[in-house]
Order: structure tokens, then sequence, then C-alpha cells
């Protein structure tokens, strides 16, 4: 009996250890949202069914040639090199962002320790000491599926999750009812919300007090929370960024926030595998526009011609902007691109002003005009746009410029998609010196993403003076495309590790380096 409780605890060390690495997991995929975690599964069977734990049949299986103290004794040893080699592991993997210790996530940890609190339950007051190697066969067994374990924890939660979510949204309209003077502004768009978020932000603060969504709140969650926790009666404006995985989600999220003012950047190919076709995506964005009341505004992009062909079904007023299509309402003109920023001309009213930005990046012209065309909507003044627009700096892991002695890092690496990542090459093709592009590539693009990865490689092999791709089965399409354009293949090296990537380009040049760091991939994508 002794020895049963010795091998249980030091089991239960290791399946702590295995569940927090797997609740990890299931948080990058959104507790499941929209299958993500199953899907996550079905495509990483070799991480979730070859485990050192069923090492364990073999030791059961010995438990008919030896004593059963021997075996118990075995077992505990297994147990102690199941935690070693665990801990050896953890150390090595290169994690991105940690596991974030949520409420959800300890409501997680509850259900899953009452599962096995009722399991262990079950062994003692069934003990037989004949079938002490069946009670730990058993336990190791559960143990080795606990992806499943977590999952059925996630199933069980439902009904307590979507309680605390629904008290939590009672609270957010409530405190919106009573901030009658604040007006809400959204933003969505396959790419460019966050950074149209950002500069809006600082064009509208020469004028208005304003609050934003913080960090990636974009989701309906994240905007319940950002009410609740950071809203105070002194906002004149509340800019919500809202994301989308799935139908209805900005549907959802304009329904908790109410937005008079809604503005789409682009919309794109992210998320093919959850929406399917371009024209689902589409529909799903103009959720926002369709959701304004009539006196509302809607900002939208005159270059995209999938925002100026979509059918609104609603009558509020419409502003256009754009830098190809004249007709807009607000053109920018007269684009100068340096590596230390870029100045443009901005049409409003068929009258021209100048603007200047520290920031890089055609599609940051676009962010920029958005913010312009809903500020000028909104009685901000010429001069306060300018001023505003100056003080912007670039989002972080967007484009952003990072000097270190003479290596400079061009950092992208959130989300990048087919626009993004080919304007990123833009923008590092500008710089003067030798040009390194580290990359795993882009996902979630459904059928379209050998297409655009290979893609992506033929405009690398254009510009690099070196490639380094992180994952060697995620990057073939990339590897392609560079050889379809004849690149030099001692200029390329692929890893599976981020950290070797940086190593490597960090001595390969001697001089001025500028490192383009396009898209860092979740852990759950690491091919180590």
């Amino acid at each position: 009996m002794t020895l049963l409780i010795v091998n249980i605890l030091i089991l239960m060390i290791y399946n702590i250890i295995d569940i927090k690495k797997i609740l990890h997991n299931l948080q990058q995929n959104r507790y499941n949202e929209d299958n993500r975690y199953l899907k996550w599964i079905l495509k990483n069977k070799k991480t979730v069914f070859v485990r050192p734990i069923f090492l364990y049949t073999l030791i059961f299986l010995l438990s008919y040639i030896f004593d059963l103290n021997i075996i118990l004794i075995i077992s505990i040893l297994f147990n102690i090199y199941l935690i070693i080699n665990f801990i050896n592991y953890l150390k090595k993997e290169q994690v991105k962002k940690p596991l974030v210790n949520t409420s959800r996530i300890k409501r997680l940890w509850a259900t899953i320790f009452i599962i096995y609190t009722i399991i262990i339950f079950i062994i003692f007051i069934n003990y037989n000491e004949r079938y002490i190697n069946y009670y730990l066969l058993s336990l190791y067994l559960i143990i080795y599926f606990n992806y499943f374990v977590v999952y059925l924890a996630n199933i069980i939660n439902i009904p307590v999750e979507k309680y605390v979510y629904l008290s939590f949204k009672r609270k957010a309209n409530k405190k919106l009812k009573s901030l009658s003077n604040m007006e809400v502004i959204g933003i969505t768009g396959s790419y460019g919300k966050t950074s149209t978020k950002n500069f809006l932000y600082d064009i509208l603060n020469e004028k208005y007090i304003v609050f934003k969504t913080p960090l990636n709140y974009n989701t309906s969650y994240g905007l319940i929370r950002t009410i609740n926790q950071y809203i105070d009666k002194y906002n004149d404006y509340f800019i919500a960024e809202m994301g989308t995985l799935k139908k209805n989600d900005i549907k959802t999220e304009a329904s908790i926030v109410k937005p008079k003012y809604g503005i789409l950047t682009t919309i794109g190919t992210a998320h093919l595998d959850s929406f399917k076709t371009i024209e689902n995506i589409a529909k799903e964005k103009f959720a926002l526009i369709e959701s304004l009341p009539n006196d509302g505004i809607a900002i939208l992009n005159k270059d995209d011609k999938m925002q100026v062909n979509y059918n609104i079904k609603n009558n509020c007023k419409v502003c256009w902007y754009g830098i190809e299509n004249k007709e807009a309402d607000v053109v920018a003109s007269d684009i100068e691109y340096s590596s230390n920023g870029m100045s443009f001309n901005v049409i409003i009213d068929n009258k021209k002003y100048p603007f200047k930005t520290k920031i890089l990046g055609t599609a940051n012209i676009y962010n920029i005009l958005a913010g312009i065309t809903l500020a000028k909507e909104l009685g901000v003044s010429i001069e306060q746009m300018q001023r505003g627009v100056l003080k912007i700096v670039p989002v972080e892991h967007r484009l952003q410029l990072k000097k270190y002695g003479n290596i400079n890092y061009i950092d992208d690496a959130y989300n990048s998609n087919p626009v993004g990542s080919k304007m990123a090459l833009d923008v590092l093709n500008l710089m003067p010196g030798k040009k390194i592009v580290i990359t795993p590539g882009m996902i979630e693009l459904a059928d379209k993403q050998y297409e655009y990865n290979y893609n992506f490689g033929t405009y690398i092999a254009d510009v690099a003076d070196l490639t380094i791709l992180v994952g060697e089965k995620q990057t073939i399409p990339i590897k392609e495309g560079l050889l379809s354009k004849k690149y030099n293949l001692d200029k390329l090296k692929i890893v599976n590790d981020v950290k070797d990537a940086i190593a490597i380009a960090q001595t390969y040049f001697k001089g001025e380096v500028y490192i383009l760091l396009e898209n860092d991939l979740p852990d759950i994508f690491n091919e180590r």
C-alpha cells in the first residue's frame, strides 16, 4: 500500500507538468473555439500519441514475471525518469507566449483535479493488493490520454463558462449604458486592425480623450473585460478592435459595444481555414458596418475591390479612403519612402496637405488614411491630424525597426499574411547593407496556403542576401518558390528553432545588416 501511494504521488507530479503543457496548447487554440484544439490534435497525432508514458505497458508486462514490490519500485523509478525527461524537454523548448493563468484556466485545473480525485478515490475504495498493477496501468493510461482528459474538462466547464460570460456581458452592457456621452468606434478587417486602432488613437487624442482596447483584446471576451475593467466616464471615444475566427463573431462583438462608427481595413484571405471563401470573410467583416445606426459613419477602403463591390445593407453615411482610386473622399499621393519613415500628401476636399510619419510600409499609409478619414468626420483639424500622425510610433512586432550595433531588426513577427509579407519585403528592399529574411511562413490559409507561401518565396528571392527558413516541413512551399527563381542554395538555411536562425543571422555578414523577422508562429506550430 505504501509503495502504491508513493507511486501515485510521484506520478501526479508528472501529471501536473503534463496537464500544464496541454492547457497551454488548449489556450493557444482558443479553448477549442471552432474545434481548433481538435483540429490541432488531428494534425499532430505523433505529439498526442507517441508519448514516453506509454512505455509503462512494458513494465506492466513484467508484473507477470517479477515480484509486485519489484514492479512498484521499477514504476517509481520510471515516474522519476518521466519527470526528469519532461523537465529537460521544457528547458530546451522555445516558448514564445507562456500559459496565462486566467480564471478560466483555474476553473479547468479544478475540474481536472476533480476528475483525477474521483479516479484515485475509486481505486482506494476498491483496493485489493492483487490488482495493484492494474490500478497503476489504469492511471498511466488515463494520463497517456491527457489531451482528451483536458478536452473533457473543457466540455464539462461549458455551462460554467457560459454563465460567467453572460454575467460579465450584462455588467458590460450596464456600464456602457451609463456612459451615454461616450461613442464607440469599431475597427475590423483581415489585416491592419491593430495598427489602425493605434494610429487612430494617436490622431484623435490631439483633440479628444480616447480609450482603445489594450493588447489583442479583440474577441467578445476581450471587449467585455476592457469595458468592465478599464473604461471610465471621462472618455469621449472608445476604439474597439474586433477580430473574428468564425461566423458571427463580429455580429456578437458589435452587439456588445454597439459602435456608432466603423472602420474596415482590408478584406483578405486570413482565416480561410474557418471561412472557406473570401466572400464569407467579406460578409463577416461587413457585419460591423451593417450594425451601425442610421446616423453612424462607415469608413471603407476604396482600393479594396471586395469592399467597393459589396452590397451594404445599411443606410448610414459611407466615407472612402484610398491611394490608387482617386475618387475616394480622402486620398494619399506623392508618397516618398526612406529607411527613416515616409512623407506623403493627403487630398481632402480637393486640397493637398503634407504629412510625415516615422513608420514604414504602404499598408500603413492605408491605416493612417482610415484614421484621418474618420478624424475629419469627428471635427479634428488638419493641424491636429498632422501632429497626431507625426507622433505615431511603430506597433510592436509590426514592421518595428530595432537597432543593435550594426544589426537592424525589422520586426514583423505578428500574424504574417500575403499582403503584409510582400509589403515587409518592399520595406526591407529600401534598406542599405545586407538583407536577411527569417520566416516560418504563413498559416491558416486553407487550400491557398501552398500558393501564397510559394509566391512569398519568389518575392524573397528578389530581395534577400540570406534566407533562413524556420521549420523544415512547413516552409517547403517557400523553398520551392525560392528555387523557382534559381535562388543560390548557399544563401538558404533551414532550421527548426528561431533562436538558431537569429544566431546564424547575427554572425553571417560583417557590416550593416538588416534582418526581417516575418511571422512568429504560436508554440503549437513548433517543429522541434
